[in-house]
C-alpha cells in the first residue's frame, strides 16, 4: 500500500486470475482453456493481414470492428446495431457494469458466480446483493421476482458449477424485471446450452455476453461480445469511446472473423470437448466423485471422504494442476478443465493413486 493510491485502490479485492505456471510436463486443467488449437483458417487469416512486411501494423485498427460485426450477425442471425465487441468479454463486462448496471438499486447475483462480478462492483461503486442458489447450486428464477434491482447478471451455464438454466427460466427472470437489464453471460454456452441470443429481439432489457476464448479456441487473442437492443449497444459504445476507442487490434479482428466463419471446425471441436467431458465423469464417478451436471468445459467434483484442497495438492505434485476455491458452500469442490483424452486419462489415473 502506498500512500499514492487512491481510496478506489485501497479498497479494492482485485480478481485473481488462474494460474499460468511455465512448467515442463504440466497438464494445465485449471483455467478452462480449449485443448484444441484454433481454426486453421485463424492463422491463415493472420499472416494475411501481416503480409510481407507487416506494415499494416503501423496503421490503427477500425475502431468499430465492422467486419467482425458482420461475421458475428450473419452467425447468429441478428443486426450488426446489435453487436459490441471488446477485449474478451471481462472488458466487455467492465463496460457493462459502467453503462447498465450503476444505478440507486443494487444488482442482483448468485453468491457463487463468476468472482469477477464483486470485482466490477467494487472498482465502479455498484452496490450489490447475493441471491443464494440452492442446495443443489441451480439459479431459481423466483428468487430474482418482485426483489428491486438495479441490474441482474449471471453466467448461464454458472461458474465455477457449470450448471446450465434452460431458456424458460431465464424468460421468468425477464418477464420478472421488465425495468431492469437481465445480463446473460454465456461464456461455456456452445459446450451444451442454448443461447439466450435468441431472446434478444423480444426483451429489449436483454443482453447476452460470449467470448471467443472457450468454444473458439482464442484466448490469446482477447475477444469477446455482446448482443442486445441497440439501445443497450450504444450505452457500452459510449462508454468504450469514452475508455479506449480501438479496443481490438488488427491480428484479433481478422483471426476473430476466421474463427466465427468456421463453423464446422468450431462444432467438431465442441462435440469433442462434450464427448470428452461426459468420459471424464463417469471416470470421476467411478472414483466415488461427486460430479455436478455440466454444460461447460470444466466439471466440478467432490469426493466425500477426501479434502479438496489436498486433492489439488496431491495433483500439483504429479504435475496436474486444476482451480480449487476457498470459499464457502464450495470449498470441498475442484474446478476441472476438460483438456484433451490423454490429459482426463493421466488425471483419473492420478486420482486413482492418490484415493488408493
Amino acid at each position: 500500500m502506498s500512500r499514492f493510491w487512491s481510496q478506489v485502490v485501497r479498497d479494492l479485492t482485485p480478481y485473481v486470475p488462474g494460474e499460468q505456471p511455465k512448467l515442463a510436463n504440466l497438464i494445465k486443467l485449471n483455467t478452462n482453456e480449449n485443448p484444441f488449437p484454433p481454426s486453421p483458417k485463424v492463422l491463415a487469416a493472420i499472416q494475411g493481414e501481416l503480409g510481407d512486411d507487416a506494415a499494416r501494423l503501423r496503421l490503427y485498427p477500425d475502431p468499430n470492428a465492422d467486419l467482425l460485426k458482420s461475421a458475428i450477425a450473419k452467425t447468429h442471425g441478428v443486426t450488426a446495431q446489435q453487436i459490441f465487441v471488446g477485449n474478451g468479454s471481462d472488458e466487455v463486462l467492465a463496460h457493462v457494469f459502467m453503462a447498465l448496471l450503476k444505478h440507486d438499486q443494487p444488482i442482483l447475483f448468485p453468491d457463487i458466480t463468476y468472482s469477477f462480478y464483486p470485482v466490477y462492483c467494487g472498482l465502479y461503486g455498484v452496490a450489490h446483493e447475493s441471491v443464494p442458489l440452492a442446495d443443489d447450486f441451480t439459479i431459481n428464477p423466483a428468487d430474482y421476482r418482485g426483489r428491486p434491482n438495479g441490474g441482474i447478471i449471471f453466467p448461464n451455464p454458472n461458474a465455477p458449477t457449470g450448471r446450465l438454466l434452460a431458456l424458460d427460466a431465464i424468460e421468468q427472470i425477464l418477464q420478472g424485471n421488465p425495468d431492469s437489464v437481465v445480463v446473460v453471460d454465456e461464456a461455456y454456452v456452445d459446450f451444451g446450452g442454448d443461447s439466450a441470443i435468441s431472446l434478444v429481439d423480444r426483451y429489449d432489457n436483454l443482453l447476452v455476453i460470449h467470448t471467443m476464448s472457450k468454444s473458439r479456441s482464442l484466448a490469446g487473442l482477447r475477444v469477446g461480445f455482446a448482443i442486445g437492443h441497440p439501445a443497450l449497444i450504444e450505452a457500452l459504445e459510449r462508454v468504450k469511446n469514452s475508455f479506449n476507442s480501438y479496443p481490438l487490434d488488427r491480428l484479433a479482428i481478422v483471426g476473430a472473423v476466421a474463427a466465427m466463419e468456421d463453423a464446422d471446425y468450431f462444432q467438431q471441436c465442441s462435440r469433442a470437448v462434450i464427448a470428452t467431458r461426459d468420459t471424464l465423469t463417469a471416470g470421476l464417478q467411478a472414483l466415488g466423485f461427486e460430479v455436478l451436471p455440466s454444460a461447460a468445459n470444466f466439471i466440478f467434483a467432490r469426493h466425500p471422504q477426501r479434502d479438496a484442497a489436498q486433492l489439488a495438492q496431491a495433483l500439483r505434485e504429479k504435475s496436474i494442476i486444476v482451480r480449487h476455491f476457498k470459499l464457502p458452500r464450495i470449498d470441498q469442490f475442484m474446478r476441472i478443465t476438460v483438456g484433451t483424452d490423454a490429459e482426463c486419462q493421466a488425471l483419473t489415473d492420478a486420482l486413482t493413486g492418490i484415493l488408493n
